[in-house]
């Protein structure tokens, strides 16, 4: 696979058309420009950022925002701060973010990460409409997401589901553990959004079953279970997050192409479990469902009267807390 030149190993997240399944339509209109190589757009100015691990170049194509420079640098920032706070620092020692103003438009439009460009080992361009305000920043997701795929390798095209469902759990967890979101807030979504990624009918497993919710949700919740059992089977003392700091440590960044085969025995090693690999055969390799109900139950996470119950005498509700503490989970408690 060649690194860094798409679609090969492109990571996006276009914004959400509702849970509409994509297939091969795109959700987001595309400018005459989209196949050109963004990393050579012009650029009108620069600015870096310094993270505990590394750095990033933010620069600004030529357009305006309604926003203050210093303004999306913060949401940026924020975002990194994020992902290095999950990982333990940030993922690579040089980055590069290319914020692209769109006119007439508002919000955060897309995000795409690249790994291996330029000189850079991850290049990020986000589309930020023209009318986009603080508050659009304040409430994204996006960013954190993008950073998200950084810190890790890239995988074949059939795999493209742990790399994009990796990112859309970790993204939440992250911003709880920096203090940006709260942990009701994401079992809420989680509670509500979890159920797309159950296999259909008519799904093949992971690998062979390659819509907009089997690859975000199926893949988020593939984390989600991996999560849990490897907390379960280590006394709560290590999580997910532990293997991918492993994984993170021996070199797999965006910028890498590894096997889904290495990936998992790498973060597999790090837990003293074999989950990893064993959930990828019943859910990758095949389409094995998820008990949600009991999973929800064992957690104490449940839906009373359109409110969000948080049940602290559940029989996993340790671990349930232990999954966006902040702190390196090494206790065992």
């Amino acid at each position: 696979m060649s690194r860094g030149l798409p679609p090969y190993n492109l990571k996006s997240f276009a914004l959400l058309c509702s849970a509409i399944t994509l297939s091969a339509t795109m959700c987001v209109s595309q400018p005459s420009d989209f196949h050109r190589p963004p990393w050579n757009s012009p650029v009108a100015s620069s600015t870096i950022i310094h993270l505990d691990g590394g750095s990033i170049q933010v620069d600004f194509a030529p357009g305006d925002l309604d926003l203050r420079h210093d303004e999306v640098l913060a949401w940026i920032n924020t975002g990194a701060r994020a992902v290095a706070g999950y990982y333990g620092q940030f993922p690579v020692a040089r980055a590069r973010i290319l914020i692209v103003p769109i006119a007439s438009e508002s919000g955060v439009l897309t995000g795409t990460t690249w790994g291996d460009v330029s000189g850079f080992p991850a290049f990020t361009r986000m589309r930020l409409g023209q009318h986009t305000t603080a508050e659009d920043l304040l409430n994204d997701w996006t960013m954190t997401h993008e950073l998200t795929h950084v810190a890790f390798p890239s995988l074949s095209d059939q795999h493209h589901w742990l790399e994009e469902g990796l990112a859309t759990y970790i993204e939440p967890i992250a911003r709880v553990q920096i203090g940006t979101l709260t942990p009701e807030q994401i079992w809420n979504d989680m509670h509500r959004d979890m159920p797309k990624g159950e296999p259909g009918p008519s799904d093949d497993g992971l690998d062979k079953t390659h819509t907009w919710a089997s690859t975000y949700w199926g893949g988020a919740l593939f984390c989600l279970v991996a999560d849990v059992r490897i907390r379960q089977e280590t006394r709560n003392s290590k999580g997910l997050q532990d293997a991918l700091r492993a994984i993170l440590a021996a070199g797999g960044t965006i910028d890498h192409d590894w096997p889904i085969e290495k990936v998992l025995a790498v973060g597999d090693k790090a837990v003293g479990t074999s989950v990893l690999t064993t959930l990828y055969k019943n859910m990758g390799e095949k389409s094995e469902s998820v008990d949600l109900d009991e999973l929800w139950k064992q957690l104490g996470v449940r839906i009373e009267n359109g409110k969000l119950i948080l049940d602290d005498a559940a029989p996993l509700a340790r671990i349930r807390e232990q999954i966006t503490s902040p702190a390196h989970h090494s206790s065992g408690k």
